[in-house]
């Protein structure tokens, strides 16, 4: 029974985030009102208080579910190449970036901050630390996996690093994709490679 109500529970808050998410792609975060996110999900707007707490909770939702989707594409790239670290993270770098410049709600996070409202962006910036920790989490997943030699704390700081550089560059593209990947993945080489004992 219980199983039961956790999974009508959780079809209801995704039903909201799907709102809330079509909502910031057709007019970006300022636009969005609680109002109108649950009557597109069918439901009263004190459900989703109730469920969200406020339009920052909310938003942390929208945000927890992107970096989910983000993270296990992360780690399929990851293990289609074993141990090779360059190609393992080439792979896992260019589907980031190429996901996160098709991603619409993504653009409507830059584009909104562009343009002076900034709700959203801190979830990639200032207040990443669950895109941190969740995509680190993967690549030290992966390297104890298939590079259980490394020093903890070294690759600790190899996959953080990495990490934060492949954000400003979603933030703030400079190059093409490819280009930008096999600089990064160069990189990350080079820093798993500093991180063995």
């Amino acid at each position: 029974m219980g199983e039961i109500r956790d999974a009508v529970r959780q079809r209801l808050r995704d039903g909201i985030v799907d709102a809330a998410r079509a909502q910031t792609i057709a007019g970006g975060w300022d636009g969005v009102r609680m109002g109108a996110v649950a009557a597109a999900a069918g439901v009263s707007r004190q459900t989703v208080y109730n469920e969200f707490g406020s339009k920052a909770g909310l938003a942390a939702a929208l945000a927890q579910r992107e970096i989910d989707r983000f993270v296990a594409e992360v780690r399929t790239a990851l293990e289609t190449h074993g141990s090779d670290v360059y190609a393992a993270a080439y792979a896992a770098i260019e589907r980031t970036l190429t996901e996160a410049a098709g991603n619409p709600l993504i653009k409507a996070i830059l584009t909104s901050a562009r343009g002076g409202s900034d709700e959203l962006l801190p979830y990639l910036t200032t207040r990443s630390e669950l895109v941190l920790a969740a995509a680190s989490g993967a690549l030290l997943d992966w390297a104890g996996r298939h590079l259980p030699e490394t020093e903890p704390d070294r690759m600790a700081f190899a996959a953080d690093s990495i990490v934060r550089l492949v954000v400003s560059h979603i933030v703030l593209p400079l190059d093409p994709v490819d280009r930008t990947a096999a600089r990064l993945a160069t990189l990350a080489a080079r820093l798993v490679a500093d991180a063995h004992p």
